[in-house]
């Protein structure tokens, strides 16, 4: 008894097997980085802030002088306090270029030095400014969506006479809530947008389109690490906040540094990514 085998169909004339092109990844290439990663990043931002303290503090300084500026007109015009923070929203920004700029010099082995610090956007100030005046309109919208809040939770502008106790009384809860969610919304998208996008425009030539994306692409990819940085990020700053701000001597520049090696982990160096 035999069995017929039947030959296997052959391909016609002409016929060109397809073969499919391989996946694209779109923006740079990102580590696979641990939870554990803000912790080192810290540590590291530590180290770079003791091999710089002088710059440091400077920086520092001028963090804490943002901070009480913003204090005072709370207390003696409250109204303007969203309009202050809109501009120190983009300076923050430009104060933490000069801590990447520090960070840089000490990873290449090369002394820091304050000018340099300083002069840290020129190079790319075409596109920091573009980076920049996003931010901007995302603080505006992030103020106007604030203003909503207190029109309809309140009939005119509030009188708290400087006073926070008077914010967050029992009687003004809703109000707290509400206002916090908003923040919440715009302070989240503004740090997913711009985590690594600052170092990023300093360290390689890309556009302030192309950072922001990339930013963002490390906050989707790897939601639970920039998670845990965030809070990290947002429970130092509340905690050097509270003795009139006198922390972010130390608060605002460490974590400017950790930030760079937040940076650096995500992608490399340039000849890695």
């Amino acid at each position: 008894m035999s069995c017929a085998v039947s030959a296997a169909p052959e391909d016609p004339p002409g016929y060109i097997p397809y073969v499919p092109e391989p996946a694209v990844e779109l923006g740079p290439r990102l580590h696979r980085l641990p939870v554990t990663a803000p912790l080192h990043w810290l540590r590291l931002g530590w180290a770079d802030l003791r091999r710089a303290p002088a710059i440091g503090g400077f920086f520092g300084g001028c963090f804490t002088l943002m901070g009480l500026a913003v204090l005072m007109v709370f207390r003696h015009a409250p109204i303007y306090t969203l309009a202050l923070c809109a501009g120190f929203l983009l300076l923050g920004p430009l104060l933490c270029l000069g801590l990447y700029q520090v960070s840089l010099r000490l990873e290449r082995g090369e002394p820091p030095r304050i000018e340099d610090a300083l002069g840290a956007w020129l190079p790319n100030v075409r596109q920091i400014a573009i980076f920049g005046f996003v931010l901007l309109i995302l603080e505006m919208l992030w103020g106007r969506a604030a203003l909503v809040v207190f029109a309809v939770s309140f009939d005119g502008m509030p009188d708290f006479a400087g006073s926070l106790s008077k914010l967050l009384s029992a009687e003004h809860l809703g109000f707290v809530v509400a206002y916090l969610a908003v923040a919440a919304v715009f302070a989240g998208l503004i740090f997913a947008i711009s985590v690594i996008a600052m170092p990023l425009l300093l360290d390689r030539d890309t556009d302030a389109v192309s950072a922001g994306l990339a930013s963002l692409k490390l906050c989707l990819t790897q939601p639970l690490v920039m998670l845990l940085w965030g809070m990290l990020v947002a429970t130092l700053v509340v905690l050097a906040m509270l003795p009139g701000f006198i922390g972010l001597i130390i608060v605002g520049p460490w974590l400017g540094h950790a930030s760079w090696h937040a940076y650096r982990a995500a992608l490399g160096r340039p000849a890695d990514g």
